[in-house]
């Protein structure tokens, strides 16, 4: 119980009533929302549904034959990964306070009780896995396997102690369409692994580049990010070479077409090439936000035209 509270009743007793004023005046439904890390399970169900989609193409099954599956599939998605979300917001409530993008959750400012916190993350991934349960039993491992890895394996462990921290998280957050897929297939296809593959080296480019903005808070919270450990020309170059792993994967999933992999390869290219345009600014503020920028971009266009080149 002392976690987030402690700080907020040190804060509000060492300066008094001007400091709760400094606390954003939110909603108990704004605070759920963030407890849960909502731009998170939405960006996470696109590519869910991604995995669920080109699985019914790949495997040629009808969409409206299997409502039940995908329904469950989506809805377990989204619980499992509220819930992890939910308990990495209740392990790390001792040092949010410290960044500024996490001052402000409930967890912090001591609107939400740990306890209760706790408890409600649980309860999301139990009844999460009960949902993927309903589709198949590969889901439901998977499903399994990714709160693992995303609540033990990284809250738990990696984050605060090693610089690889980012790519231990990076498996947990190339889980959700794998299990998407798995709900309508369990016989996962190659195609399935590459979704995987694009997620997870996705994700170090991207969170290297927020990491680079945020240098100072990781460094404040003792979180070893590269930039902290390894300075910014380090990072840049992790950048480059992860989304160089990237360049190969679209010409595994010729299933969608030469224009999907023309696409797919324009985005990783110009990935690179913005990069190297940015570089023009001498500086590296500026540099970061136009590759974490540009990171977000991708990732949405790359699955959602996975989507629609199968109408085409």
């Amino acid at each position: 119980m002392s976690g987030s509270r402690t700080i907020t009743e040190a804060v509000i007793t060492s300066d008094g009533d001007d400091v709760k004023a400094k606390i954003p005046e939110t909603t108990a439904w704004k605070d759920f929302l963030a407890l849960i890390k909502i731009g998170i399970v939405n960006s996470n169900l696109i590519t869910t549904f991604t995995g669920i989609w080109l699985a019914l193409t790949i495997v040629d099954k009808r969409f409206f034959d299997h409502l039940d599956s995908i329904f469950f599939s989506l809805i377990g998605s989204a619980l499992i990964m509220a819930g992890s979300c939910t308990l990495n917001n209740y392990i790390d409530r001792d040092i949010d306070h410290l960044m500024e993008r996490t001052k402000a959750r409930p967890t912090v400012t001591g609107k939400m009780n740990p306890k209760k916190v706790a408890i409600m993350g649980l309860l999301f991934i139990i009844l999460g896995l009960a949902c993927l349960l309903l589709t198949t039993i590969s889901a439901a491992v998977i499903g399994v396997l990714g709160v693992f890895s995303y609540v033990v394996v990284y809250s738990m462990w990696s984050k605060r102690q090693h610089v690889s921290n980012t790519v231990v998280g990076s498996v947990s957050g190339a889980v959700p369409p794998l299990i998407g897929w798995a709900a309508i297939d369990p016989n996962l296809d190659i195609m399935a692994w590459m979704l995987f593959l694009i997620m997870f080296a996705w994700q170090p480019p991207h969170f290297y580049a927020l990491a680079m903005r945020r240098v100072e808070e990781y460094r404040s919270a003792s979180i070893p990010m590269l930039p902290v450990v390894k300075g910014f020309k380090k990072t840049k170059r992790h950048i480059y070479l992860w989304i160089s792993a990237l360049l190969p994967l679209p010409f595994f999933m010729t299933e969608l077409g030469i224009p999907f992999v023309v696409l797919a390869t324009v985005l990783n290219i110009g990935w690179i090439l913005t990069g190297i345009y940015a570089n023009r600014f001498n500086d590296d503020m500026k540099w970061a936000k136009l590759m974490f920028v540009y990171s977000l971009q991708y990732l949405t266009i790359l699955f959602v035209s996975m989507v629609i080149v199968t109408f085409i």
